[in-house]
């Protein structure tokens, strides 16, 4: 795993600054710190730092073709080099190395921009052709691996795997988006293609985007989608031994290493299915590791030692202390921008802790997004039934008024807050599953903001990303398309930017076989009664992993890893929380309404409501902004 950055003269071919583009390079230094590398022509300037995990001695970057008139910079894998690299040869190209990353150049000298379509793997590139002065940048299909870009007043493009490299160039205007902000506080994190900087831009996943000196920079293109294309009757039986076989071929393509290899082991049922599929690959024990917590209610350690035992893994587990609390502002100088998912915390350690065994990790990561295992799908479908027997005209009104007039019970289960349901049966479809994902519901946002900062939204509301989605979904089927809608934004922004950054921190590669693009392509074929069934998701995944697993993994409730924010904010975070909600940073940002945010305080820490997701989002957020202003 690596970083990357560049810089091109989109207009003449200006010297680009070494000292500069060292700088920036260096500022990834954690995602490489085996070695780094520049490349520099007129007009154009490449960095690479690089974490040495296939062809150590020989896979450097920038990596050049046979005559040095292409080049590529390229952080992730390609799994499927080696077949790749046979089909090359037979056109009459010459390898120089045993690498993935020269597949690439060969690949373009081949196939050109179609060239994405030829890889199986995780990626972000920039590669330059000198002879078409064209610079080609492309990112793996579900966004594994990052790719931050900006075009820049004086007409050169800059990109790099963290946007904290982007920063240290000074021609990068800091003026913060006002969309990006409310995105924040709704989702939690920035959706692509979005940064919380007006000009900064993440490139999404599957697209590209070619530049050619002295033309007009144009948009991204998208090269894959999701597919949602029924593949053809097919038992459960049949199902399930399919799924097995596709499952272990996308462990086993991503166990070629030449550093030591592991994977997480939270005790969940996508962990323990990684584990048990590499364990019957490996003729050495398996080294795994999880994180255990104080709290009983958080703690999945116990199942992860039952994993552990069952396939005699190498295990190591470290608790998390309740008072774990000095990675708040670590966390901002990772992310570079507002992210809000407290499980970064234990994400953060894990890596930690993986990294002291292993270079490389394999995580279960995307299984509930491929199988429908949040709990969210549950009630966005139940909420559907209900919608589908009233048109619009009628619920709006009728719901709408119910939900106004009924009290607020968020200490209830939800089953039980009727006001909430009343509310989400009033909206439309995508508006219903926009208020399941918020972080901070419509009614907080409309008061968390101050009028001035309501005008510079100039009425934009956060919603709009999904539906934005929602027009290019392949599928109506109300759990696809909720599906489809998390990959396109929960998973890149959220779970695999966590990933990412938790990972680089420590670098540590993680790979994540789940997320294979042809297992998901397969996955979302299936019949929507394989992943969500009887109340229940993950079905046909469950069903499959039965000799593999005990029932206590498969089907007992899902936890998660999350952290005990409520009690936190009451307890031994008590003053932190006010001073940075309640302090000089938000206040003099002239974003918040001061009032509304002390009584977001005041109504927790009295134990009158439970708002832990929205202060921490402002906790996060007030620490990124300190970090701004600094």
């Amino acid at each position: 795993m690596c970083g990357i950055v560049g810089i091109f003269e989109t207009r003449e071919r200006r010297e680009v600054d070494e000292v500069l583009l060292t700088r920036m390079n260096n500022a990834q230094w954690h995602r490489g710190p085996d070695e780094g590398g520049l490349h520099r022509e007129p007009g154009l300037g490449l960095g690479h730092r690089r974490l040495s995990i296939i062809d150590l001695s020989s896979g450097q970057q920038p990596l050049f073709n046979e005559d040095h008139s292409v080049v590529v910079v390229f952080n992730g894998e390609i799994y499927n080099f080696q077949g790749l690299a046979k089909e090359l040869m037979s056109h009459g190209h010459v390898f120089r190395t045993h690498s993935d990353t020269e597949v690439i150049v060969h690949a373009w000298e081949q196939w050109g921009e179609r060239c994405v379509d030829r890889f199986r793997g995780m990626f972000a590139f920039a590669l330059w052709d000198r002879n078409s002065e064209t610079l080609f940048l492309a990112r793996d299909r579900l966004g594994k691996k990052p790719l931050y870009y900006a075009l820049l007043p004086n007409g050169q493009f800059i990109f790099s795997s963290e946007l904290k490299a982007l920063m240290c160039h000074p021609g990068l205007p800091r003026e913060v988006m006002p969309r990006a902000v409310e995105d924040y506080f709704a989702y939690g994190y920035i959706p692509e293609p979005d940064t919380i900087f007006r000009h900064a831009f993440k490139l999404p996943p599957a697209h590209v985007l070619t530049l050619r000196r002295g033309q007009t920079v144009g948009e991204p293109r998208a090269y894959w989608d999701v597919p949602f294309k029924p593949i053809g009757p097919i038992s459960e039986a049949d199902a399930s031994r399919e799924l097995i076989d596709r499952l272990c071929e996308a462990v086993k393509i991503r166990l070629i290493s030449e550093v030591p290899l592991g994977a997480f082991l939270s005790g969940g049922v996508d962990s323990s299915a990684v584990v048990a599929m590499m364990a019957g690959l490996s003729k050495e024990p398996v080294n795994t590791c999880s994180i255990s917590f104080g709290d009983p209610a958080f703690n999945e350690a116990q199942f992860a030692a039952q994993v552990a035992k069952r396939y005699h893994t190498r295990h190591r587990v470290e608790q998390v202390e309740p008072g774990d609390f000095d990675l708040i502002d670590r966390l901002a100088q990772l992310y570079d921008e507002p992210y809000a998912d407290s499980s970064a915390m234990p994400t953060y350690r894990v890596c930690q802790l993986a990294r002291r065994q292993v270079t490389v990790a394999l995580s279960g990561d995307g299984g509930d997004e491929n199988f429908a295992g949040y709990r969210r799908y549950r009630w966005h479908l139940y909420e559907e039934r209900v919608r589908s027997l009233l048109p619009q005209s009628i619920r709006g009104p009728l719901f709408g008024l119910l939900g106004a007039i009924y009290p607020k019970a968020d200490w209830a289960p939800k089953m039980f807050r009727a006001k909430t349901t009343f509310q989400a049966l009033a909206r439309d479809t995508i508006e219903g599953y926009f208020d399941s994902v918020s972080v901070l519901a419509d009614p907080l946002r409309a008061r968390l903001f101050s009028p001035g900062f309501k005008s510079e939204l100039q009425g934009y509301q956060a919603v709009e990303v999904l539906h934005r989605h929602a027009g290019n979904s392949p599928t109506d089927h109300p759990l696809s398309r909720a599906q489809y809608l998390d990959m396109k934004t929960y998973l890149p922004g959220d779970i695999l930017t966590k990933v990412d950054r938790a990972s680089m921190a420590h670098s540590l590669e993680v790979r994540v076989p789940l997320l294979d693009h042809e297992l998901v392509e397969w996955i979302s074929g299936l019949p929507t009664d394989f992943k969500y069934k009887d109340g229940q998701g993950k079905y046909i995944f469950k069903k499959a992993l039965q000799p593999y697993l005990s029932d206590d993994i498969l089907y007992r409730p899902k936890m998660g890893f999350s952290i005990p924010l409520s009690s936190w904010f009451r307890g031994p975070l008590r003053q932190r929380l006010r001073d940075a909600v309640l302090g000089p940073v938000l206040a003099d940002s002239g974003i918040f309404d001061q009032a509304f945010l002390r009584k977001l305080v005041e109504q927790h820490q009295s134990g009158v409501r439970d708002h832990s997701s929205a202060l921490w989002s402002l906790l996060m957020f007030e620490a990124f902004y300190r970090k701004l202003a600094s």
